[in-house]
């Protein structure tokens, strides 16, 4: 009988930090993301299937996640699936873990990863949220990590929502309170972290220096971000590959021939390793849209992994 790790024991495993640090190990050792299969997605009745193999160094794994849009209504989550991890060599599974709980650690650690590089250090920014759902509590957290917010304006469709995400801000120590999506024009981070599928803000009220990440949709004709911002930002990816296929936040820009498939600056591998200088051109806001990929949740549950048999080795339970 293989490890299965419930939805809070899966969360309890890594902190987002660990779980950036987890990603960029992988990167630094030579992983190449525009080389990794693509995710497969299955029109279902309840909403979408999706499928995400991955294989590196002495492991592989595969996340079945679920897209159930009438899941909230019915007080379930939207995202749902299961993990599973396997010996690289060999095949044979090692460990089961709760997707959703994985996705909702691995996202914002992406985020985290990329901000990194694209935020400067010692100076704490004003933050606008968008999104009151799982992903945003994910985010926020996440940033902290990074840079301590000097303050957070929430953003989200239901206002009980949105007070009750900036109330949980104002518990971290960070001043919140919600807001309307004007104040991004203030802000030197945007995250949105919603289901949108139209642009949630004027990206021309954006400023220069000031960033954004968008990790809400991986559909080529949703977005979050609207073609003011996308033409006129440096825009960083995961993967071009991945982008151009999945990113409708550069797709539907391209499509009305605002930008080109050059538009790209460049991936958080080229971030990361080194290949390009952090922080960004000078005098435009800069954007990394991120879509998901299979070979961060791999990265992740490695990583959770050998945290659990780390604490089982010390004599706690994994289990």
């Amino acid at each position: 009988m293989i490890p299965q790790f419930e939805a809070e024991e899966t969360a309890a495993l890594l902190t987002p930090a660990a779980a950036a640090d987890a990603l960029a190990d992988v990167l630094r050792a030579g992983l190449d993301p525009e080389a990794c299969p693509q995710r497969t997605a299955l029109p279902v009745p309840g909403g979408e299937l999706l499928l995400m193999p991955a294989a590196a160094g002495a492991y592989a794994g595969v996340k079945i996640a679920g897209v159930a849009p009438g899941n909230p209504a019915l007080g379930l989550p939207r995202i749902t699936g299961s993990y599973l991890l396997l010996d690289g060599p060999t095949l044979r599974p090692l460990a089961l873990f709760d997707g959703a709980a994985l996705t909702a650690l691995r996202t914002p650690a992406v985020s985290a990863l990329a901000l990194r590089y694209l935020t400067p250090a010692g100076r704490a920014p004003r933050l606008v949220l968008f999104g009151a759902g799982p992903q945003a509590y994910g985010h926020l957290e996440a940033v902290r990590d990074v840079r301590e917010p000097a303050q957070a304006v929430v953003v989200a469709r239901n206002p009980v929502a949105a007070e009750k995400l900036a109330a949980y801000a104002r518990s971290l120590g960070i001043p919140a309170r919600t807001g309307t999506p004007a104040d991004v024009a203030d802000a030197d981070l945007v995250l949105c972290c919603t289901t949108a599928r139209e642009p949630l803000f004027d990206g021309r009220l954006v400023a220069p220096g000031a960033t954004v990440v968008a990790v809400g949709s991986h559909e080529p004709d949703a977005r979050e971000t609207d073609t003011a911002l996308v033409r006129r930002a440096a825009v960083y990816v995961e993967s071009r590959a991945a982008a151009l296929r999945e990113a409708g936040d550069l797709l539907v820009p391209e499509a009305e021939g605002a930008i080109g498939p050059g538009h790209i600056s460049g991936t958080l591998a080229d971030l990361v390793t080194g290949r390009m200088p952090a922080a960004g051109p000078p005098g435009c806001p800069q954007l990394f849209k991120s879509v998901g990929m299979a070979w961060e949740d791999l990265a992740v549950a490695v990583a959770m992994y050998r945290a659990a048999g780390a604490t089982t080795a010390r004599g706690t339970s994994a289990t």
